[in-house]
């Protein structure tokens, strides 16, 4: 991976783990805490490898301040990033949030959530074009782990595969549907799906 598809993973990722953490405190959800936790370790790697690339290319190429501008960059989302986790880790730590906290967290009518996908489910196999998810639930793909591997704002022609980790947001009252679907509990009639 060359250094500027490190540079875009680490801008997404650590934009990705800042709407999980506040999504795992807004709804305590120590499951998307947990993924947060995982995605921080990822842009520990992301971060040293870009920072190696880095001092690399200031070498053979004698532009040091291109290779610092690139290391302030990356410690800066890291910086994110660890922020990030030490919402998550709020989470986890079961402490109850301040009323304040509370009230101005749960002003907000999206959530996000996650649903892995079932072998069973009409996901699998199909593109989120054709699950036409939005239409049906409100919900909207906005990352997919698949193994150790992000997809980040996957589009229409993505396809969905069994064992994927979908990352979804949208209207609470859109959430059970979902994770029903991926879980292959509820199916899309023909109708809704496109082909």
């Amino acid at each position: 991976m060359g250094l500027e598809d490190m540079l875009l993973e680490i801008k997404d990722t650590s934009e990705l783990m800042v709407d999980l953490a506040y999504s795992s405190l807004l709804y305590d959800n120590q499951d998307i805490a947990e993924e947060v936790i995982q995605l921080h370790g990822r842009m520990d790697e992301l971060g040293d490898e870009i920072e190696e690339l880095a001092i690399k290319r200031a070498i053979e190429d004698r532009d040091s301040p291109k290779a610092l501008a690139i290391i302030r960059m990356s410690k800066s989302v890291r910086d994110i990033s660890y922020a990030a986790l030490k919402i998550a880790q709020v989470v986890r730590s079961d402490l109850p949030l301040h009323p304040v906290i509370e009230l101005s967290l749960r002003d907000s009518d999206v959530i996000i959530t996650t649903a892995t996908v079932h072998p069973s489910s009409d996901l699998a196999g199909s593109t989120l074009g054709a699950v036409r998810l939005a239409t049906n639930s409100g919900m909207y793909i906005i990352a997919i782990r698949r193994g150790r591997r992000y997809i980040y704002g996957p589009d229409r022609d993505t396809l969905l595969m069994e064992g994927d980790l979908l990352f979804a947001r949208g209207p609470l009252d859109g959430e059970q549907y979902f994770q029903e679907l991926a879980a292959g509990e509820e199916h899309l009639e023909a109708k809704d799906l496109l082909r």
